[in-house]
C-alpha cells in the first residue's frame, strides 16, 4: 500500500467526504460567491483531516492491542509521529481558512475543531463522550450559515447536535466489544449495543423532525419521501450491522441521512426564520 492511500485510509475518509460534502451543499443553497462555498468546504476538510490523523496517531497501542489490520498506523504501514504531525498541521491550516468566512464564523469553527480534538483525547472514554459530537454538530450549520451573513436558527442547531450525538452512538458500534476490551468506557460501551441502537434511533429521528418542523409554516409535503429514505438509509445500515458486527455500514447511513436532509432543506427552500 503506497503511503498516500494509507494516509487516506488513516483520515477516516468517508466522514471526512460526507461532513465536507454538507457544508458544501449549505453554503451553495445560502448562495454564497463562489470562494466563500470554496473556503467553507476547504475548512471543513482541513479540521475533517485534523480529527482523523489525530485519532489514528492517539488511538495507535489500543489499535494495535485489538488486532485493527484496517489502520494503517496501528498496523505499522505508516509512522505514528507523521500521522500525528499531519494532524497538527491540519488543525494549524484549518483555523485561519475559517476565518476567511468571517470573526464569528471562523470562531465557531475552531470551536468545532478544539471540541472533536476533545474527543479524540480525553473524553472518549468518559460518560460523556457524546458532548463533543453534538457540540462539532452544532457548530457546522452555524459555521456555514455565519459565513453567508446569516444567523443560523436554532431548530437548524438542534437539528444538527442531534445528528452529531446519534452519529457518536452509530460510529462506535464497529469497535464495541475490542473498545471495552482496550479500556475505552464512553457511554455508549456503557449502554451496550442495543442501548447505543435504541439510542442513535431516538437522535436520529429528532434530529430529522427539528429539519420537518422546525422552520416556521407547515411542513413542506417533501418531508415525507426525505424521511422515507431516511428510514431506508437507517434501516439498510442496521441490517448490515446484523450481518457483520463490524460493519461500517450503520456510519455511512448516518452521513447518508445528513446529506438527505440538507438536499430535502435545499429542493423545499432554505427558509432560515
Amino acid at each position: 500500500m503506497s503511503v498516500a492511500i494509507s494516509l487516506l485510509r488513516a483520515s477516516h475518509p468517508e466522514p471526512a467526504a460526507g461532513v465536507t460534502a454538507v457544508s458544501v451543499l449549505l453554503s451553495v443553497g445560502l448562495h454564497r460567491p463562489v470562494w466563500g462555498v470554496v473556503g467553507a468546504g476547504a475548512t471543513v476538510l482541513a479540521s475533517q483531516l485534523s480529527i482523523g490523523w489525530v485519532n489514528d496517531a492517539l488511538d495507535a497501542p489500543r489499535d494495535a492491542a485489538a488486532g485493527r489490520t484496517d489502520k494503517p498506523v496501528a498496523a505499522e504501514k505508516l509512522s505514528r509521529r507523521l500521522v500525528a504531525a499531519l494532524g497538527v498541521a491540519a488543525a494549524v491550516v484549518c483555523v485561519p481558512l475559517g476565518f476567511l468566512s468571517g470573526w464569528a464564523a471562523g470562531l465557531v469553527s475552531a470551536l468545532a475543531l478544539a471540541s472533536a480534538l476533545l474527543y479524540d483525547w480525553p473524553l472518549k472514554s468518559t460518560v460523556i463522550s457524546p458532548l463533543p459530537y453534538a457540540v462539532s454538530f452544532t457548530c457546522l450549520p452555524a459555521f456555514v450559515v455565519l459565513g453567508a451573513g446569516k444567523t443560523p436558527p436554532l431548530w437548524l442547531l438542534a437539528a444538527g447536535g442531534l445528528l452529531g450525538a446519534g452519529a457518536h452512538f452509530v460510529n462506535t458500534l464497529p469497535d464495541l466489544d475490542a473498545d471495552i476490551r482496550t479500556g475505552v468506557r464512553g457511554l455508549p460501551q456503557r449502554l451496550g449495543r442495543r442501548g447505543s441502537l435504541a439510542t442513535a434511533a431516538l437522535l436520529l429521528l429528532a434530529a430529522t423532525a427539528a429539519l420537518a418542523f422546525g422552520p416556521p409554516g407547515r411542513p413542506p409535503a417533501l418531508i415525507w419521501p426525505a424521511v422515507a429514505a431516511a428510514l431506508l438509509a437507517l434501516g439498510f445500515g442496521w441490517y448490515r450491522m446484523t450481518r457483520d458486527t463490524t460493519s461500517r455500514a450503520p456510519f455511512l447511513a448516518v452521513i447518508a441521512v445528513a446529506l438527505i436532509d440538507v438536499v430535502f432543506l435545499l429542493i423545499s427552500g432554505l427558509n432560515l426564520e
